[in-house]
C-alpha cells in the first residue's frame, strides 16, 4: 500500500507541472478559440480518454515497449504530427463565412467528431507515454505492493487533476474567443491562430525523442 505522504507529494508535483501549459492544453485552447467552450470541454474529455489509454498501456508495459522500440516510436510520432499539421492546414484554408456559432442542429455530430479527434491526438502522442514512464516511477516503490496497481493509482490521480486543469484552460480560451468574435472581421484571425497552433504542435510532436523528458 502506498504511503499517504507519497501520494500527497505526487499530487503537489503533478499540480505544479500541470500549471504550465503543455501540448494537450494548447490543443484544447485552440479548440476553444476556434469553436467555443463546448468544443473545448469536449476536447478535454477526449484528451482525458487518451490519457487513460496511456495509463493502462503503461501499467501493462505496452508503453515501455514503445519507448524501447525506435521504429514503433517513430511511426506513432510522425502519424500524430502529420494529423496535427493536417488539422492546422484544414483550419487555415477553410472557407469560413465568419460565423463561428455552434449550430444546435449539427452540434451533436460536431462534438462527437471533436471528442474522437481529441482522443486520437492524445493516444498518438508518444510524449505522454514517455512522460508517464519517466515521472511515475519516482513515486513507486516495489515494497509498497503491486507496481501495476501503484501505476494505475498514480495515473488515475494524474488524469483527474489534468482534467480539472484542462477544463479551466478551455474556459479561459473560450473567453478569449468571445473577445475575438466581438470584434468585427476577426473570424479570419481566429482561423489563423488555431491553424498555426495545430501546425506548431505537429512540428513539436515530430521532434519528440525517446531520450528526452
Amino acid at each position: 500500500m502506498m504511503e499517504p505522504s507519497t501520494i500527497w507529494l505526487f499530487v503537489i508535483a503533478t499540480a505544479a507541472l500541470l500549471i504550465m501549459p503543455g501540448p494537450a492544453v494548447i490543443y484544447i485552447m485552440a479548440r476553444s478559440i476556434d469553436q467555443g467552450k463546448k468544443a473545448g470541454l469536449v476536447s478535454v474529455l477526449g484528451v482525458f480518454l487518451g490519457g487513460a489509454v496511456h495509463v493502462l498501456a503503461g501499467a501493462i508495459g505496452v508503453s515501455a515497449i514503445l519507448m524501447t522500440s525506435a521504429t514503433a516510436f517513430t511511426i506513432v510520432k510522425y502519424l500524430g504530427a502529420i494529423y496535427l499539421i493536417y488539422l492546422g492546414c484544414k483550419t487555415l484554408f477553410s472557407t469560413s463565412n465568419g460565423n463561428h456559432s455552434e449550430s444546435p442542429k449539427t452540434n451533436h455530430k460536431k462534438l462527437l467528431k471533436i471528442f474522437y479527434e481529441s482522443a486520437l491526438v492524445e493516444v498518438m502522442n508518444p510524449k505522454t507515454a514517455l512522460f508517464f514512464l519517466a515521472f511515475f516511477p519516482q513515486f513507486i516503490a516495489p515494497s509498497a505492493g503491486s507496481v501495476t496497481v501503484q501505476f494505475l493509482l498514480l495515473g488515475t490521480i494524474f488524469i483527474i487533476l489534468a482534467f480539472i486543469n484542462d477544463s479551466l484552460y478551455a474556459i479561459l480560451a473560450a473567453s478569449i474567443r468571445k473577445w475575438i468574435v466581438g470584434r468585427k472581421g476577426n473570424s479570419k484571425l481566429m482561423n489563423r491562430i488555431t491553424g498555426y497552433l495545430y501546425i506548431v504542435l505537429g512540428v513539436f510532436s515530430a521532434f519528440a525523442s525517446p531520450s528526452k523528458t
